[in-house]
């Protein structure tokens, strides 16, 4: 057999359905093996945006996406996705080629060293230099991708070597289960929680996961303790919940952070330092409980107390259990936040102005999307706005990344999340200047015929920095940008182009949007001027004034 074919023999062995990418000379005998395998190639215009792909098919199946390129720069285009996955603990695996490694004709022509350049990025990285060796590099390329804490893995894959025959036979997975916290370490965290007097949940990004979710749900409901979450946590407990606190979108000086001052103790599900701290945390004034797959990496903002390492799941079933409600536990003063919370969450959600008020898309939005439907972000200030107004009702259904934060994913992420749930509505939110880095998907999306809308929020600006800017008191300098007629840019590539007149046109338009078939993008003018005031004066006056 060649090496070629029983590479993709074990990706099949792996359950691989999709691979995102484009191919180059190199990998042609690896694309030959894929044309007649079970395998679909999903070919894109931009090798970073079929790493974004991949790692968003991980994030929401949990095994790990592929993403494949050439060598030398096509390789080097998978960088940002690479960090983006590993970041954001999303299960990837990425195909490079690379020239022969036994006798090449072409000396160091396109040469780079992918497999050093990959080694601070990735979880394993690895030149394959034997055919034989093949199955034994996928399976453990796969088994670290997925494993917790989930992130990217690398195979470079030399053309003389996907060429050699082989008699290599596949490895089985193995059959393992996740390590459970030491009894000692639940017993210290039951004791700190009876004996607080305000306890607080915080859900964190590595409590996104199905079993998970529903311990943390039972948990919640039997001890009636409030909750928060973290920007990449949003869902996983539904938001609607009277309980809920509200999203640490900002990392201080929100209503939730007048909850968090009163707390004594904060059950910390799923966080750890790598997402941006949604609170700072003070030496004596609270006891933070870690509970996680891996052991806490200390921080200047991050130490906690006690450590529940193991199984999340199994680790918040085991304090459900051994819990009960106590009658000092006091949440009068969470109540008192949570009201005032839900009054300030509904300003500007009918706001009217127009270029939109960014409330208001929020609250359109909100108001058009179903329970189940995804919405998917590219990075800029709006991110904040969704964070903290869209409120969730099931995991996975406002992607964001508040780890790498990188700009250019969410139209790449809402074309992989519409693969993954085809009966699903999806929505890309992203901002004119990441739109912009990856627009050219929007061919892709075309031709593979994806029902999707792309809202494009237009303020001819990086409208993130310059509200960084603005409140550093600096003028404004090296921000602003021109643009396309996006609608007429939309439909070059064969989408539909809208443009509201009005904030009235705009929830009207995108559910047409949504009820008809293809790619749809709405162009929406967008008014960030009151940024400054309301996200870095406005809520810090009104939540310490509760």
């Amino acid at each position: 057999m060649k090496a070629s074919d029983l590479f993709v023999r074990a990706l099949e062995a792996e359950g691989v359905e999709y691979v995102f990418g484009i191919p180059g000379e190199e990998n042609l005998d690896l694309l030959e093996a894929l044309r007649t395998s079970t395998i679909r190639l999903i070919l894109t215009r931009h090798e970073q945006a079929a790493g974004f792909m991949a790692a968003t098919y991980g994030r929401l199946t949990g095994k790990a996406g592929v993403c494949l390129s050439t060598l030398g720069p096509g390789a080097t285009n998978l960088v940002t996705a690479a960090a983006y996955a590993q970041l954001g603990a999303m299960p990837m695996c990425m195909l490079t080629g690379q020239k022969p490694i036994k006798s090449s004709k072409q000396g160091h022509f396109q040469i780079v060293d992918i497999v050093d350049m990959m080694k601070p990025l990735t979880k394993f990285t690895r030149q394959i230099v034997s055919a034989d060796t093949i199955p034994a590099r996928v399976r453990e390329a796969f088994r670290l991708a997925e494993e917790e804490r989930p992130g990217a893995t690398h195979l470079e894959l030399p053309e003389d070597i996907a060429g050699d025959p082989t008699d290599a036979i596949l490895i089985p997975k193995s059959a393992s289960r996740r390590p459970v916290a030491d009894d000692k370490a639940i017993t210290n965290a039951v004791e700190a929680i009876d004996n607080a007097k305000r306890p607080l949940l915080m859900v964190g990004a590595a409590a996104n996961r199905r079993t998970t979710s529903k311990m943390l749900r039972e948990f919640v409901d039997k001890l009636a303790i409030p909750f928060f979450t973290t920007q990449m946590g949003k869902g996983v407990v539904d938001e609607t919940h009277p309980l809920w606190l509200g999203n640490a979108a900002l990392s201080d000086g929100d209503f939730v952070h007048r909850a968090i001052e009163r707390a004594d103790c904060i059950i910390n599900v799923g966080h750890d330092v790598i997402e941006k701290p949604p609170f700072f945390m003070n030496r004596g004034r609270r006891t933070v409980i870690h509970v996680n797959h891996f052991s806490a990496e200390v921080d200047t903002v991050y130490f906690p107390q006690i450590e529940v390492v193991g199984d999340i799941a199994n680790s918040v079933w085991r304090l459900k259990q051994r819990l009960e409600p106590q009658p000092h536990w006091d949440f009068s003063w969470f109540d008192t936040v949570r009201a005032a919370l839900a009054g300030q969450l509904r300003d500007g959600a009918d706001d009217a102005r127009f270029p939109m008020y960014p409330q208001r898309i929020v609250a359109d939005v909100r108001r058009v999307m179903g329970e189940r439907d995804i919405v998917c972000l590219d990075n800029g200030i709006y991110k904040i706005w969704f964070a903290r107004q869209y409120r969730c009702r099931q995991p996975n259904t406002l992607l964001l990344d508040n780890a790498l934060a990188t700009m250019g994913a969410g139209l790449p992420s809402a074309m992989a999340a519409k693969i993954v749930f085809p009966d699903r509505n999806v929505v890309a939110v992203v901002g004119d200047g990441g739109f912009m880095m990856n627009s050219q998907e929007l061919e892709t999306a075309v031709r593979l015929h994806l029902n999707l809308v792309v809202i494009v929020l237009r303020d001819d600006a990086f409208g993130m920095i310059k509200w960084k800017q603005a409140h550093m008191e600096f003028p404004n300098f090296g921000m602003d940008t021109g643009n396309p007629d996006f609608v007429k840019y939309a439909e070059s590539y064969g989408a539909r182009g809208h443009r509201p007149a009005s904030a009235d046109d705009f929830a009207g338009l995108l559910e047409r949007a949504l009820a008809m078939p293809g790619v749809d993008l709405i162009e929406v003018p967008v008014d960030y001027s009151d940024n400054d005031r309301i996200l870095n004066h406005e809520i810090r006056a009104l939540s310490a004034s509760v």
